[in-house]
């Protein structure tokens, strides 16, 4: 046994023990936290057991040879298919239950009933018990956490937990496969002991010892120590993927775990991939990314190809494999068709059909990439309102990926299509049913807040909402779900003015874009075929041309406008030139006005001068300098003043809300500390612009010309170079 790492842990805030046990938790059901090799692990079975002891790990009394066998083999460790993972027809996946409580709690509701069964992991964990006894008495000393020969105390109860760990694949990693362990707790102890399990060539399980290994919380006069021992050191295998380097648990994991236990910050989202099999989309995900790699190198949009690229595809990924399990359950064989509402660039749209999932995408403007796909997907450029004439009776899920002013209304949208329809939506920009949405809840962070009011939403609109994490470069990632109803078809006329009553609270909260209140929702016809108000069953969209709003008498709530069909640029960048130099000086001499004098050298005459960098003014003291012409100009600009103020970094440093002077001797010992690629760039930048300040400030500018990143006059001015277009890495 030896000790690979050792840490002292400051503990302000009383939260140890209970600090520790939430951080083994993270690395029990998140490693891929801190091991990035891993997919993440799945949790199959969990109860209590009593601690293992030497004389009760030999053959049972009046046990026949085959009672015994049967034990050793820990029925249910083999799926159908000869792997690791769980079978086709093993049931839905565990997610990822909390490990709160201590020995002798009863186990999370639904761990391990479908996969594993506790009579399985019991037998399972008689098998370890005499894998660790015919080890020795230091394997049980190692797992008790006390030195060999010392007198066994009274038996203690042990929580034990069966976890699948699922390594990332790809071509780096082609052969790494899943592996079991068991996972033992020990809260008297404070310890958790991690045992790998294999299986001999009879199908017998037994513990691995070569790779087990220990965390350990300790005290010792008011001062705690977390450690990290493994049982055997020389005969550690390192696979660089499941079992990293020893150094790597000390060095690594070990102020992980220091920092997790004191840290008193809880996060308000679930584990990422929840409600899904991480096997399955491990699997998936490498397939669609090797899939589709290309459409990096062909990327014909403005935006960062390989940013939208894998998140799409991880999107797809999630979503085949949640339209998978959802068939094994409800035993269908079509696959499930869609409608992406909002669908942008189309990728995910592609993906899905080209998966062979009927569906199609829709949103306000075309984009370039769409004539790369062919005809076999389907995407239409148009705005959709919503209304009962936007109905999509017949397609099976609806998907907003991001899809802003239409996010709050696809519930209602799915609700209202059929008792069938379901959704799923990935929310961004925080919209209401109209206009952007108003924070009410400063405890929350507004990501928070506003996926609570969707989920909100779904539930009126009677949906049980579910909600994951997904994996995707983007730190918008939470996902909603709406996959039943919680109410019967035949109450569907009723829920419908549960729905309309509900859209109808919201006016309180709304400001139509005219700002004025919107108007009431109309009353709603009797129900249609099939449970569809007014009996709609077409598609009817197509708002007036530019984002106009459509007619009121047709929507469920008027005021509602969708977005543009051209998109107005909006950061400032567009108002004329002449406009912003007026702004510009205007402001300057604001702040030139307050005077602050500070004394520069003169390199001509060896002498210091005087230069004035002025003062500070918070934004509000500018714009109440500006005239109100001027100021509802940059009012219909994104940001407005602030914008137009960083824009003209040159000129202005904005901080904290308050409007400076640059300084750009300050600059300059900044810039020597920026990386070298930072640098290479100031390079070919230099003297590319006419130098605001020898042309507009009355002292001149505070840097030499030599010095001065910018052209002191028409005659220092250099053509840009083109900048080199940055290599893709797939």
């Amino acid at each position: 046994m030896a000790e690979v790492g050792r840490a002292a842990v400051r503990d302000p805030g009383a939260l140890l023990p209970g600090g520790f046990w939430a951080a083994v938790a993270v690395w029990l059901e998140r490693p891929q936290v801190a091991n990035k090799r891993l997919c993440g692990v799945r949790l199959e079975a969990r109860r209590s057991v009593a601690e293992p002891r030497a004389e009760d790990c030999g053959p049972r009394p009046n046990a026949g040879r085959e009672q015994e066998e049967r034990a050793a083999a820990a029925p249910g460790l083999r799926p159908p298919d000869g792997g690791l993972g769980p079978g086709p027809s093993s049931g839905p996946d565990l997610g990822a239950p909390r490990l709160a409580g201590g020995p002798g709690q009863p186990r999370e509701p639904g761990v391990g009933d479908a996969d594993f069964p506790a009579s399985d992991l019991e037998s399972a964990w008689d098998a370890c018990s005499r894998s660790l006894a015919g080890g020795g008495p230091e394997v049980l000393a190692f797992l008790a956490g006390s030195p060999v020969g010392s007198q066994p105390g009274a038996p203690r109860e042990l929580d034990l937990v069966l976890r699948t760990v699922i390594p990332k694949t790809g071509p780096h990693c082609p052969l790494a496969v899943p592996r079991r362990e068991m996972v033992v707790r020990d809260v008297l102890n404070g310890t958790v002991t991690f045992l790998p399990l294999e299986e001999d060539d009879r199908g017998n399980l037994k513990v691995e010892t070569s790779n087990a290994y220990q965390i350990r919380l300790s005290q010792s006069r008011e001062e705690w120590f977390i450690s990290i021992l493994i049982f055997c050191p020389e005969r550690w295998h390192s696979d660089g993927i499941i079992y990293p380097r020893p150094s790597w648990l000390g060095e690594e994991l070990l102020p992980r775990l220091a920092r997790w236990s004191v840290d008193s910050k809880k996060s308000g989202f679930k584990s990422t991939l929840s409600l899904i099999s991480i096997i399955k989309y491990s699997k998936t995900y490498q397939m669609l990314k090797e899939k589709y790699k290309d459409m990096v190198k062909e990327w014909p949009e403005v935006t960062d190809p390989e940013k939208f690229v894998y998140e799409d595809v991880a999107l797809a990924a999630y979503l085949l494999v949640l339209w998978e399990e959802e068939r094994e359950e409800q035993g269908l064989t079509a696959k499930q068709s869609f409608v992406d509402l909002g669908c942008g660039n189309g990728l995910l749209v592609h993906i899905l059909s080209t998966e062979g999932h009927p569906g199609r995408g829709i949103d306000v403007r075309r984009r370039k990439i769409w004539d790369m796909y062919g005809p076999q997907t389907c995407l239409e450029e148009d705005a959709i309102t919503p209304n009962d004439k936007t109905l999509f009776p017949d397609v099976d899920w609806l998907i907003g990926n991001h899809s802003d002013e239409l996010t709050p209304w696809i519930p209602v949208i799915a609700a209202r299509s059929s008792y069938g329809c379901r959704f799923f939506v990935l929310p961004c920009c925080f919209f209401d049913f109209i206009g952007k949405y108003s924070r009410r809840q400063s405890r929350k962070t507004q990501y928070r807040e506003y996926l609570d009011f969707i989920t909100e939403v779904g539930l009126a609109c009677g949906f049980h909402v579910e909600e994951d994490c997904l994996r995707i470069p983007s730190t918008k990632r939470v996902c909603l779900i709406g996959k039943s109803r919680t109410y019967s078809p035949a109450r569907e006329v009723s829920m419908d003015k549960q729905r309309t009553q509900y859209i109808n609270s919201r006016r309180g909260h709304l400001a139509s874009p005219s700002g004025e209140t919107p108007a009431s929702l109309p009353p709603r016809a009797a129900v249609g075929h099939e449970g569809h108000p007014n009996g709609h069953r077409a598609l009817d969209v197509g708002a007036a041309e530019g984002g106009a709003e459509a007619p009121a008498d047709e929507l469920w709530l008027s005021g509602f406008q969708p977005r543009e069909k051209v998109e107005r640029l909006r950061n400032c960048a567009t108002l004329p030139r002449d406009f912003i130099d007026q702004v510009v000086l205007q402001v300057a001499h604001l702040l030139l006005d307050r005077e602050e004098q500070i004394s520069i050298g003169d390199a001509s005459s060896g002498s210091s001068k005087a230069w004035n960098r002025g003062g500070s003014l918070s934004l509000t003291e500018v714009a109440n300098e500006l005239d109100p012409e001027t100021l509802q100009r940059l009012k219909r600009e994104c940001g407005g003043l602030q914008t137009l103020l960083r824009n003209n970094h040159q000129v202005f440093e904005v901080l904290n809300g308050r409007v400076h002077i640059r300084d750009w001797r300050e600059e300059q010992l900044q810039r020597q500390q920026h990386p070298e690629a930072k640098r290479r760039l100031f390079s070919e930048a230099f003297k590319t612009r006419i130098c605001w300040f020898f042309s507009h400030h009355p002292d001149g500018c505070v840097l030499p010309s030599d010095s001065c990143p910018f052209a002191h006059g028409p005659a220092e001015l250099r053509l840009p170079r083109n900048p080199k277009k940055k290599k893709q890495i797939l």
